[in-house]
């Protein structure tokens, strides 16, 4: 007997359509970010990665939609030439470009491996296996481009120890005052990671809190950009504690320009995607750290993309720019109608 019940070969698990409708929103916007990007670029190197990326988010929107009709689901609108003003002047320069691709590389990445995870469907497995594997090849290609470039920095390495060393004392996680002990392997990765990342959401909010047309729209991204300076000084102190390096800051990449390359539905969806993101990484983080002052230091950046994650939905859903998925059948509904 399998692990899973047999089931039609048209029907989709909840995680499976999910990934998909995900998938194909978080598509449909690349393929505007990136036709404004190959507008402005002008890097020889940098160019035929974001051509690439380009290829791959359009091979991705014309995939999903044969899944989910078979299954007789709608796709969703997503976003269109409606959201994009390709011959909008210059936002980001092109090392942004590179940054903007490296980040948003690893977040496909990551999706795409959950998705395989959770889909029962071998054809599926099989779709999110070739977009993990493209996208592999794609992030490949970033990282050889950035070695080349000084802002993007390498995560520290830490000295080679000798024999078996074991923790001797619970203070390992309970020093919350006096002498801390040096960050671990996981601990300075992760700050160093997010630091880059929480940069990447100041940065980019910054550019949008400059482009955006809804007053409303403005206001969110510039408190975005204070709780993610915020959020990055907090990850970046505690690495500089241990004289550790810290990443490059980004904001110096963004253009004076005040014409918008995108629509704000755009704008917005993109700040919640990485919100929910950042969502994600912290909570991982928080498994991964053993200090106490780590601790209640990833509760508060927690506590801030909550925060940002609440507002941005609020936004999305009263101008009406956030598409409802598929969902269980309200039966509290249907009892009231009969």
């Amino acid at each position: 007997m399998g692990i899973f019940k047999k089931t039609k070969s048209n029907t989709l698990t909840a995680a499976e359509l999910s990934g998909l409708w995900l998938q194909y929103m978080g598509d449909s916007m690349a393929i505007c970010v990136y036709k404004y990007f190959l507008n402005i670029v002008e890097n020889n190197e940098i160019k035929p990665i974001l051509e690439f990326a380009l290829r791959l988010s359009e091979s991705h929107i014309t995939k999903i939609p044969e899944f989910l009709h078979s299954a007789n689901y709608q796709f969703p609108i997503g976003f269109t030439e409606n959201d994009v003003n390709v011959n909008a002047p210059r936002l980001f320069s092109d090392q942004f470009l590179l940054f903007y691709s490296y980040i948003m590389t690893i977040h496909g990445l990551t999706a795409y491996s959950l998705a395989i995870t959770n889909s029962e469907r071998q054809d599926i497995q099989n779709y999110f296996f070739e977009c993990a594997e493209s996208s592999k090849e794609l992030f490949q290609k970033i990282d050889e481009v950035a070695k080349k470039h000084p802002k993007f920095k390498s995560v520290p390495s830490v000295p080679p120890v000798r024999g078996e060393k074991f923790i001797e004392s619970p203070g390992f996680v309970s020093n919350l005052v006096g002498d801390k002990r040096p960050l671990n392997s996981s601990e300075i990765s992760t700050l160093f990671f997010n630091s880059t990342k929480t940069g990447f959401v100041q940065s980019i909010s910054l550019a949008f809190s400059q482009v955006a047309e809804c007053e409303e729209v403005r206001n969110f991204m510039l408190k975005n950009v204070k709780l993610a300076k915020t959020d990055v000084e907090s990850f970046d102190s505690i690495l500089q504690q241990d004289n550790l390096p810290i990443p490059e800051k980004w904001e110096t990449e963004i253009t004076e320009s005040t014409v918008s390359p995108f629509s704000d539905k755009l704008i917005m969806y993109h700040a919640g995607f990485l919100v929910h993101a950042a969502l994600t990484y912290y909570g991982a983080s928080l498994g991964s750290s053993f200090r106490s002052d780590l601790l209640l230091n990833y509760s508060r950046v927690f506590a801030h993309a909550m925060e940002a994650g609440a507002r941005s939905y609020n936004i999305m859903v009263k101008h009406k720019w956030l598409e409802k998925q598929p969902e269980a059948i309200d039966r509290k509904s249907l009892m009231k109608d009969s």
